[in-house]
């Protein structure tokens, strides 16, 4: 059985944190930084970066993801 969550480690404004998130929405994490040309943990530096101080950085990718794959 698979693991619902997958744990990955980065290194955001200098802090090291770990995020687990469903293994599809890492996929479409992944994607969208390959077609962006940039890594993963830049695209997570990003969004880190841009989020409200209130807002979880786990939510702010989920949400990134759903965003990024909505049709239109």
């Amino acid at each position: 059985m698979k693991p619902h969550l997958a744990k990955r480690s980065f290194s955001l404004a200098g802090h090291r944190t770990s995020v687990a998130l469903e293994p599809a929405f890492w996929a479409v994490l992944d994607h969208e930084a390959a077609q962006r040309g940039i890594s993963l943990a830049a695209l997570v530096a990003e969004l880190d970066a841009a989020r409200p101080p209130e807002a979880p950085l786990a939510s702010t990718l989920r949400v990134f993801a759903l965003q990024a794959r909505r049709p239109g």
